[in-house]
């Protein structure tokens, strides 16, 4: 312990722990918070929320969440293949199916435990069956900007517990560049062998770019490799992208059925804290049998099962999603919008979604012009200077006005103002 009691407090010092406050309570984009060493107590108008199409306190949603633990309590208190399975699972993971055009889906408590029992249950076959010997090894490729939860899955897929469990041969991870395909290309020509097991993951929307990657050029790609599997994390995608909000597949005009008929298997993770007003992740596919390892996973098997308040909430999210497309379209009006009146004003906005990053100057602090705005307009931006290249991360989600999409850029404006001449006065 004595390290982390002198490292953290340098992490203080050099400013580099996030501001935090505490929510008392919602009304929209409406937050009342409060900061905790002072004790103030604000409501601020928020752009840094992932609600993105404002389900979190739609009514029927609420009520089937209470209406699910009127039934069947508050935990399952058991994991899956023991005790932890009820029909709200079943209902969910249905509804899933259909959303996304994949016949089988697996539900798990967020995205992280899903891409563990992933590389357990397709990498090393999760269980050790008597006489059945496991030989081919995995080459996986991933984009070097996936998510952490990618990264932690795929970094130690050499030594997760489903090869401790089946003794399996090896996974090696190769990375391509940011959505460049012909370094993709380039990859699996220099790495892949020819008994190699192939897996292509990728965020589908990335979370702090905002930008979406180019899936039928790596379906072309992959086509070159039958049998291979395609992986897209749809985090940022499912409810934002595509004209019903079904993700990255119809956004492109296509759907999972064309990366089967050209030999590729599908895989999509779907995680429900965006749009769906709740939490947890699933995992749909074509293979019955995937299905099944993910069930038997070492990652399944020891974690309960999503409970049942927070199935019910993301599942009616989902039927308010499939019976109100105009949420989608509103909250795609929204996004570009926002992104249009930005850069009207001479900010650098990157990405194409409703996740918008805004790129500062070198000698402005995302963290100082977050305050900025939450001191002096009562607005409530993710500053970004740890976890990526320094920048504001802002949201749209399909709750804001144009009034309010106005008043963030007015402020932001001016905060970049008060900041430039901040620093202009500091440097003379």
């Amino acid at each position: 312990m004595q390290v982390i009691k002198e490292y953290v407090p340098k992490v203080h010092a050099h400013g580099l722990y996030p501001d935090e406050y505490i929510c008392h309570g919602k009304r929209g984009n409406l937050v009342d918070i409060e900061e905790p060493v002072s004790g103030r107590r604000l409501t601020v108008l928020t752009f840094c929320t992932n609600d993105v199409l404002g389900l979190v306190q739609n009514p029927e949603v609420k009520q089937a969440a209470i209406a699910a633990i009127e039934q069947y309590g508050t935990s399952n208190s058991s994991c899956e293949a023991l005790s932890g399975r009820i029909d709200l699972h079943r209902q969910l993971e249905r509804e899933v199916s259909e959303f996304k055009h994949l016949p089988h889906t697996h539900l798990f408590l967020n995205a992280w435990m899903a891409l563990q029992a992933l590389m357990d249950a397709f990498c090393h076959l999760a269980i050790n069956v008597p006489g059945f010997r496991h030989t081919r090894e995995t080459l996986i490729l991933s984009d070097v900007l996936n998510h952490g939860c990618i990264i932690s899955a795929i970094t130690h897929a050499n030594n997760r517990s489903g090869k401790a469990f089946s003794h399996s041969p090896n996974v090696r991870v190769k990375a391509y560049r940011h959505n460049d395909t012909n370094d993709l290309a380039r990859k699996l020509r220099r790495y892949a062998k020819p008994d190699d097991r192939i897996m292509l993951i990728s965020d589908a929307v990335f979370s702090m770019d905002g930008d979406i990657t180019p899936l039928p050029e790596y379906l072309d790609v992959m086509e070159n490799y039958p049998g291979s599997v395609i992986v897209m994390d749809e985090a940022h995608a499912s409810g934002a992208i595509g004209p019903t909000g079904r993700g990255i597949y119809e956004y492109y005009g296509i759907s999972p059925q064309d990366a089967i008929d050209r030999g590729i298997a599908p895989v999509i993770m779907t995680t429900f804290s965006k749009f769906a007003a709740s939490a947890g992740a699933a995992l749909s596919s074509p293979s019955p049998e995937l299905n099944d390892l993910l069930t038997v996973s070492p990652t399944s098997i020891g974690t309960i099962s999503l409970p049942a308040p927070t199935t019910a909430a993301a599942l009616e999210s989902i039927r308010q999603v499939r019976k109100n497309p105009m949420l989608v379209q509103t909250l795609q009006a929204n996004t570009r919008y926002l992104r249009s009146r930005l850069v009207e004003r001479g900010f650098e906005v990157i990405g194409e979604t409703n996740v918008i990053p805004v790129i500062l100057p070198p000698d402005i602090n995302p963290k100082y012009f977050a305050r900025h705005m939450m001191d002096r307009h009562g607005i409530w931006i993710s500053p970004i200077w740890f976890i990526a290249k320094p920048r504001l991360r802002i949201t749209a989600n399909a709750l804001h006005t144009k009034e309010e999409m106005d008043r963030l850029v007015d402020a932001m404006v001016e905060t970049r103002e008060a900041m430039v001449s901040s620093t202009a006065t500091v440097s003379a």
